[in-house]
């Protein structure tokens, strides 16, 4: 009886949101699109950046990965 009592009480308010609910969604994917974007202008940017008068440079673009990594390089001690 209590528990009637209470919710009979209780009054639900609406609140009204400050801008309409689809511009939630908008902001949501402007937002994500950006991130995509930053993200996407990181590709590839350790390639750029190799300094191409390093000796090492060239066997590193050549390799397929583990048979110059982890053994060390030539003629390096």
């Amino acid at each position: 009886m209590l528990h009637s009592a209470v919710l009979a009480a209780y009054e639900y308010h609406e609140h009204e949101l400050p801008i309409p609910a689809i511009v939630y969604g908008i902001i949501g994917a402007v937002v994500f699109i950006f991130l995509g974007a930053v993200t996407w202008s990181y590709k590839d940017v350790a390639r750029r950046h190799a300094p191409s008068g390093d000796p090492d440079a060239a066997q590193h673009q050549t390799s397929t990965g583990s048979e110059a990594h982890g053994s060390g390089h030539p003629g390096h001690h």
